[in-house]
């Protein structure tokens, strides 16, 4: 699933390097605390690798 805005595909960055242990859970803030629990690696290395080109910075509301 690709991210939908930049900060989405930031957060999904921050929950991967978690999940990788390269950051502490500690440290996550916001959704990435969420998306660390409920993603998978693989899910989260797909939202994060999206393209950023042409994204919003934050997904509207009706999304």
């Amino acid at each position: 699933m690709p991210a939908k805005s930049k900060s989405q595909q930031m957060a999904a960055g921050a929950a991967l390097a978690a999940k990788r242990g390269e950051k502490k859970k500690s440290e996550l803030k916001g959704a990435s605390k969420s998306m660390v629990e409920s993603m998978s690696e693989k899910e989260l290395h797909d939202m994060a690798s999206t393209k950023r080109k042409g994204k919003p910075e934050h997904a509207s509301k009706s999304d």
